[in-house]
């Protein structure tokens, strides 16, 4: 049964037929595969392009992106998402992180200096990418919300901070030595969240290999499930549409979303406000644009309520009614 709380339910005798597609957590390999999006802790070493390369061969995927590079010294948390949910590549990487890196000061510092240092560069800051970096190199202007001193020995300081995504902890750590008077050294860092997804969702390449083996080699999917998140997972917490199954098809194939489709909507949404669409199974249809106050589809008959973004499911999975 979809949890409808804070909705308001415009059809309350609407179904979904049993025949076509499913529910998420219902979903086979094939399905998550071909959207769907897994956490990888990314080891220390190799970069984050030779991390998704490894995960898409044991796979057996021609494609497989990541949102959010890191660092090849780095670890942590690596989204890598695959078929339609590559779609929403540009969406992870915008999505806030949070780090925690190991700092080498490189002369004796008060601890009050450090503390009055560090708050100075809360906030918003500019921040340019290291020479390390494979992006271009421009001043960019990032939001650091949280930066905080966890602990310290001597000359050794261990930090986390929660950031806006695209911001560079190395660049950080060196404007952090100017404010200080001394070379501060960037020697460890972790990416310990990505958005709402944190380090304990994750598995190593290991892990993945092992669910792997288990389904290619014993017939044994359920390592592999759990490994392999369906795209759903990632539009949480983005206002809900539930739509009709006739309603997904049209979407599917470009049309809008029209008032005689809807089933229920998340209540206090205003026109221009992003929206996922879901079937009554919970799956995601497709991202969209609200073209009216949510407010007004009671009154309503006919007309356009939403215009898709971002189709996400696959054309044809529910039947054409038209």
């Amino acid at each position: 049964m979809i949890d409808m709380d804070g909705c308001m339910v415009l059809d309350e005798v609407a179904s979904s037929s049993p025949e076509h597609g499913c529910a998420p957590i219902d979903r086979d390999i094939a399905g998550r595969l071909a959207a769907g999006w897994l956490l990888i802790d990314k080891p220390a070493g190799p970069t984050s392009h030779q991390v998704s390369a490894w995960a898409r061969d044991l796979l057996g995927l021609n494609k497989l992106g990541h949102g959010g590079t890191l660092d090849p010294f780095a670890t942590g948390v690596l989204a890598l998402m695959s078929g339609r949910t590559m779609r929403l590549t540009d969406r992870v990487l915008k999505i806030g992180k949070t780090y925690v890196a190991v700092l080498r000061l490189s002369a004796d510092v008060e601890d009050a200096s450090l503390a009055a240092a560090v708050t100075e560069l809360k906030g918003e800051i500019l921040n340019v990418p290291p020479k390390q970096s494979a992006v271009k190199i421009r001043v960019r202007t990032r939001t650091l919300h949280e930066v905080d001193v966890h602990e310290r020995e001597g000359r050794y300081v261990v930090i986390s901070i929660s950031c806006a995504a695209g911001t560079y902890i190395r660049t950080w750590a060196r404007d952090l030595g100017l404010l200080l008077g001394t070379r501060v050294e960037l020697i460890e860092l972790r990416r310990t969240r990505s958005g709402h997804f944190s380090e304990e969702s994750t598995v190593n390449m290991q892990q993945l290999a092992d669910a792997v083996w288990l389904w290619q080699e014993n017939d044994d999917p359920t390592a592999l499930e759990r490994v392999v998140r369906p795209v759903e997972e990632l539009l949480v917490g983005i206002p809900r549409v539930f739509v009709k199954d006739g309603a997904a098809a049209a979407v599917c194939h470009g049309a809008p979303l029209l008032r005689p489709g809807v089933v229920a909507i998340d209540r206090g949404l205003a026109n221009g406000d992003e929206v996922r669409l879901l079937t009554l199974k919970g799956e995601a249809v497709a991202l969209a644009r609200m073209q009216v106050d949510g407010a007004r589809l009671e009154e309503m008959k006919t007309g356009e309520v939403a215009k898709s973004t971002t189709v996400l499911m696959e054309v044809d999975t529910y039947p054409r009614g038209w």
